[in-house]
């Protein structure tokens, strides 16, 4: 019997329903029982990680403890930027999956050096600090373009998936190409959401995908 997997959710809902689609979508498993157990709190009542990280890290201290009394052995959070609390998380004792420092070593695993990034600012500083443990460099989105990111991350929080702000997400997904990406990491859990690997023309890291094969190694 493996591991119980917690899982801190919610930063977005939609995101996070995505993610626990991928754990099982990546169990081989003949029955049921060959699943992992997930405890996963989803929670959209996390203060915005950008704007109030102090009380965004007291939340998910509790959030943590709470899956850890409810039986949780190892932990995982499918949202980038709020690794930068993940402090918080690591002090209730129990093992964490660090979604950044996965995907990073993924992004990286076939030599690239120039790593584009889509993702919150938070989510840049953090990807940036990474990528440079594995001689990488961030190639990030600036101005306007920064701007018109974040307008598609909001998009989906309040659930418009449609055509336009698909499009944009191309676009930018592009503009960093351009700019001399050799990978793209989606570090963003709403961006794959709207953008699929056959929409870039370098390989795509879906930081998502990635946590839950992690997870789904860990656990079983």
């Amino acid at each position: 019997m493996g591991r119980v997997l917690g899982v801190l959710g919610g930063m977005g809902p939609a995101a996070t329903v995505a993610f626990l689609a991928r754990v099982q979508a990546l169990t081989p498993a003949q029955s049921d029982q060959d699943h992992i157990r997930i405890i996963a709190d989803i929670n959209p009542h996390v203060p915005d990680r950008n704007r109030a990280p102090d009380a965004a890290e007291a939340t998910l201290g509790m959030m943590a403890s709470r899956l850890r009394d409810a039986g949780a052995q190892i932990l995982a959070m499918p949202c980038n930027t709020a690794h930068a609390q993940s402090a918080a998380l690591r002090k209730v004792g129990l093992p964490f999956i660090d979604m950044i420092a996965e995907t990073t070593a993924v992004a990286t695993a076939g030599g690239a050096k120039k790593i584009g990034v889509l993702a919150t600012p938070g989510g840049e500083a953090l990807y940036t600090r990474a990528l440079a443990t594995k001689g990488g460099k961030i190639v990030r989105l600036t101005g306007a373009s920064r701007e018109a990111f974040m307008a598609c991350v909001y998009a989906v929080k309040r659930g418009d998936l449609g055509e336009r702000p698909r499009a944009e997400m191309r676009r930018l997904a592009a503009t960093l190409v351009a700019a001399g990406a050799e990978v793209v990491i989606a570090g963003c859990t709403e961006v794959p959401l709207l953008l699929s690997a056959d929409e870039v023309s370098v390989p795509l890291v879906d930081s998502a995908e990635v946590l839950a094969g992690v997870c789904v190694e860990q656990c079983r």
